[in-house]
């Protein structure tokens, strides 16, 4: 009977270390490859490893350019100095500023960017908005031709744009920027009426008729209903195009800037393209001893020319976030 008794509570323990050992699998298991409510540790740390590989290759050029600018002559010669500078050598900036004429192409930088920025905005949510709120014969054909236009590179078309502002005697002035703008062509205009084009297809269409129903007419609803719904695809198209009117600097140089003509226009990212040649004008002129040009200082002009974007990045990020997760409305 006592062996009997034994027996039995050595099978259950037995049993009971069996199913422990089931359970440690089990959790184990879940652990490294998830479930249907939570995400398995193997799967989250290849999608972390792989985010940080590809954060890295992005940020070291910034790093090393942050690091660079900041470095003395010596520090650059000298080996056993890689990324922490001996001292913080801030003549850099201020050499590349006043080579650069900082303050005076900022201005000017910002207006090139801004102004043709809000035509665009006002030009391209317009046209988006009558392609999707309104059938008419050939609708098709005018998406296909601004795809077209969009795909269509800039280069086929820049010595026929350009007798065409000759012409029209706005070469060397802004208007060669907000011309085209306002009519909707301005640069990469065409895929800010598709992005606005793909957002009013969206909005239900059981707002702009009751709208309609209280006696506001078409250009009243697109203003107060269909507008205030689109901020996500305004500030899309906003950041957009800001940052490539700022980084565009052959199509500056030429149009606005002027290639014949001395308008007195010209940007950061101009100022950075003839930056060996303006370093140069500086240091004869300077009245100190002017350090002469090397990778610091380069580098310091570079930072300087993508400081105000990447300013305007870090204020704005929250927004541009929700405004790509606000455009998942879906209407009728």
């Amino acid at each position: 009977m006592a062996a009997a008794t034994i027996n039995g509570s050595q099978a259950a323990a037995v049993l009971n270390k069996k199913w422990y050992q089931n359970l440690n699998k089990e959790k184990a298991r879940k652990f490294l490859l998830g479930s249907k409510d939570k995400e398995g540790f193997l799967k989250m740390f290849l999608i972390y490893a792989l985010l940080i590989c590809i954060g890295f290759i992005y940020l070291y050029p910034i790093l090393y350019m942050i690091s660079n600018s900041f470095m003395s002559l010596d520090d650059l010669l000298d080996s056993s100095i890689n990324w922490i500078p001996s001292a913080l050598n801030l003549s850099n900036y201020a050499q590349a500023a006043k080579s650069m004429d900082f303050w005076k192409s900022l201005g000017q930088s910002v207006i090139i960017a801004g102004v043709p920025t809000l035509c665009n905005v006002a030009s391209c949510s317009l046209i988006g908005y009558g392609l999707a709120r309104f059938d008419f014969p050939g609708k098709k054909v005018v998406l296909a031709i601004i795809i077209f236009s969009f795909v269509l590179p800039s280069q086929i078309t820049m010595i026929p744009t350009y007798v065409l502002y000759s012409n029209m005697g706005i070469l060397g002035t802004l208007w060669s920027f907000i011309l085209p703008s306002i009519l909707g062509m301005g640069i990469n205009g065409p895929i800010f009426i598709l992005i606005f084009y793909q957002f009013f297809k969206q909005v239900p269409k059981v707002l702009i008729e009751a709208a309609q129903i209280d006696g506001a007419g078409y250009f009243k609803s697109f203003l107060k209903i269909s507008l205030p719904s689109a901020s996500p695809a305004i500030i899309t198209v906003s950041l957009f195009s800001f940052v490539w009117y700022w980084n565009e600097s052959y199509l500056t140089e030429m149009y606005v800037a002027g290639v014949m003509t001395k308008s007195g226009w010209t940007s950061l990212i101009i100022q950075l393209d003839n930056f060996a040649t303006n370093y140069s004008s500086y240091a004869t002129t300077a009245t100190n001893a002017a350090t002469s040009l090397n990778e610091s200082i380069n580098l310091a002009g570079t930072m300087l020319s993508i400081l105000p974007l990447l300013l305007m990045y870090f204020v704005l990020q929250r927004y541009f976030v929700e405004s790509i997760d606000r455009t998942g409305i879906t209407g009728e």
